[in-house]
């Protein structure tokens, strides 16, 4: 339904599903996509939070461990990794990531690194090199 305004109401079986407003949109329920783009999440510290964003951009200053919180199974994504300070990387232990790329990341350069979550443990692999 649309208002004089300029707002709008959709509805399912009566219930409110998705509503605009002056500050944008409430959904209620699940928004499924076949196609999601989605914001890049700066986090310099290596420990990514998978309930802000499943795509991220790291630049660190030290070294620290690779780690994923909040666990979310089926999520994946990515970390653009730019290690051009070639800060030495180590892996939590619910990272699971060969020790091979783990060296790799520990290199001065910019990687392109993918993961995927089962609920438990996040699945590292590095998919690209920029050096």
């Amino acid at each position: 339904m649309l208002t004089p305004t300029g707002s709008a109401k959709f509805t399912y079986n009566g219930a409110t599903k998705l509503e605009t407003s002056t500050t944008g949109i409430s959904v209620t329920g699940t928004v499924a996509t076949d196609r999601a783009t989605g914001t890049v999440t700066t986090d310099n510290d290596l420990s990514f939070d998978l309930s802000a964003t499943n795509n991220f951009s790291c630049t660190p200053t030290s070294g620290a461990a690779l780690t994923f919180t909040n666990h979310t199974s089926g999520q994946s994504g990515y970390v653009l990794l730019d290690n051009s300070a070639g800060v030495a990387i180590t892996a939590a232990a619910t990272t699971k990531i060969t020790a091979t790329d783990l060296t790799t990341i520990s290199t001065a350069g910019v990687y392109l690194v993918s993961y995927f979550d089962n609920g438990t443990n996040a699945y590292v692999t590095v998919s690209a090199s920029y050096s």
